[in-house]
């Protein structure tokens, strides 16, 4: 039997590092603020940056890490900046939040009336996997495959896209053969 935790325990509060990335805002969590996530891939989490609140998914860095783009805690990361030291309070959230559905998807699902159900029947942590999945190519023709095979795989009964390496299938921008790029050497 594991031990419980309280709500308070599940707390993670910790100092990181703003960096600049392929153009974004990232930081990566500490290895410690890491470790007390409850799993290696991504985490649905509650918590403020300097104060201000945010709901975001956190994501693997393929290095037994977590990273957060902050474009997903602020559309407009105002007054961050790379090398800028933040304060972050993080707990796993009770609920995942739903994905924003890109629009190449979200129009295969509204012209395939017969997998909505199916769609909406799963949880939301299955559709971030299934936008996730879309999400992770530059190649519009391997995008526009992934969305017809999303298509196909939903009408099958299908729950998940596939049984993938989550940390793998990230942002192209940011990740490569599964591991966020490191920002120091990231180069041009």
């Amino acid at each position: 039997m594991s031990p419980r935790t309280t709500a308070a325990e599940s707390v993670i509060q910790c100092e990181a590092t703003v960096a600049a990335l392929s153009g974004k805002l990232i930081v990566r969590l500490p290895d410690a603020a890491s470790s007390a996530l409850p799993s290696r891939n991504q985490v649905a989490t509650t918590g403020t940056i300097d104060g201000q609140p945010f709901d975001v998914v956190v994501e693997p860095d393929g290095r037994r890490g977590h990273w957060i783009n902050l474009s997903d805690v602020r559309p407009q990361p105002d007054g961050l900046a790379a090398g800028q030291d933040i304060t972050l309070t993080i707990a796993p959230a009770s609920e995942w939040p739903e994905p924003d559905v890109p629009d190449d998807l979200r129009a295969a699902l509204e012209g395939a009336p017969d997998v909505l159900e199916l769609w909406a029947s799963i949880t939301p942590m299955s559709r971030w996997e299934w936008v996730r999945w879309v999400r992770a190519t530059r190649n519009p023709a391997t995008r526009a495959k992934r969305v017809e095979v999303s298509i196909s795989k939903l009408r099958a009964g299908k729950r998940r896209p596939c049984c993938f390496d989550l940390s793998a299938c990230t942002d192209p921008d940011l990740a490569r053969s599964g591991k966020l790029i490191d920002a120091d050497t990231e180069g041009g």
